[in-house]
Formats: structure tokens, C-alpha cells, sequence
């Protein structure tokens, strides 16, 4: 299904933003998967202790791997399914915004941020430009 969609001829869309999708949904399924069921490895790679409740990481992990697939339906018209890029790029602000609350109280290391830049930061100009690609498209409609 993805293979038809990644050799799209450019002629039939910004191909970029489809390979951008199809990429975010394999990654976001991938970080999901791991998080579901290796669910203390982030934080050992951050140097921090196990969490007390392995199951909130899990279900972070559920909702990462449940945008995956909003992506991998989005890559087939983004335009058309903006909402859905929408809804992923506000994640992938607040995520961050989060963070960094958590880092002035002192309740997570800097460490633990690292995990920001794969899972939120990159994502931010290539679905910024999605976006704003639909609302042009919106507004020659118009």
C-alpha cells in the first residue's frame, strides 16, 4: 500500500509532503511499538529510573503509534486530511512546551529531552508547510 504510494509520480501531488507522511507514520508506529513494549528503555537511555507505572509510558506509546496511522491515512491526500496534520502538529508543540515545564519544576532531566528532537521538533517545519499548503489550496477555492 505505502510502496504504490511513495512512487506516486510527482505530477499527481507534492509528493514530498505524501513521503514526509508515510515517513511520520512508520515512525510514529515504530516509537509506539517500542514504547508499548519496551517501556523503560527511554528512560534508561536518559540515565533516569525505571517509572513506578510502566502502563503510562505504554499508553503514551498507544496514542504515538495511533497518530502513525492518522499520518499513513493523511499521506494519501494531505490537503485534503490537513485536519489530521493539524492534530499531530499541535502534539508536536505542546509536547515540547510540556517538557520544558517539567524541566523548570525539575521533575525530568535534560536528558530525557533528547527524545523531543525525533519525536516533535523535525516535524514542525514539514507539517507547518503541509498546513500551510492546504490553506492555500483552501483559499484559491474560495
Amino acid at each position: 500500500m505505502f510502496a504504490k504510494l511513495w512512487n506516486e509520480s510527482p505530477a499527481s501531488g507534492k509528493l514530498w509532503m505524501k513521503r514526509c507522511l508515510i515517513v511520520a507514520a512508520v515512525y510514529n508506529v515504530a516509537f509506539g511499538l517500542w514504547a508499548i513494549f519496551l517501556p523503560s528503555s527511554a528512560f534508561e537511555l536518559a540515565g533516569m529510573a525505571r517509572p513506578n507505572y510502566p502502563e503510562l509510558w505504554q499508553c503514551i506509546g498507544m496514542i504515538v503509534g495511533v497518530y502513525g496511522l492518522g499520518y499513513g491515512i493523511a499521506a494519501f491526500d494531505p490537503v485534503r486530511h490537513w485536519p489530521i496534520v493539524l492534530v499531530g502538529f499541535l502534539g508536536k508543540i505542546f509536547g515540547p512546551i510540556g517538557f520544558l515545564q517539567a524541566l523548570v519544576k525539575g521533575s525530568l532531566p535534560l536528558s530525557f529531552g533528547g527524545i523531543l528532537i525525533t519525536n516533535d521538533l523535525v516535524w514542525w517545519v514539514p507539517f507547518g508547510l503541509i498546513l500551510a499548503e492546504a490553506y492555500l489550496v483552501e483559499r484559491r477555492r474560495s
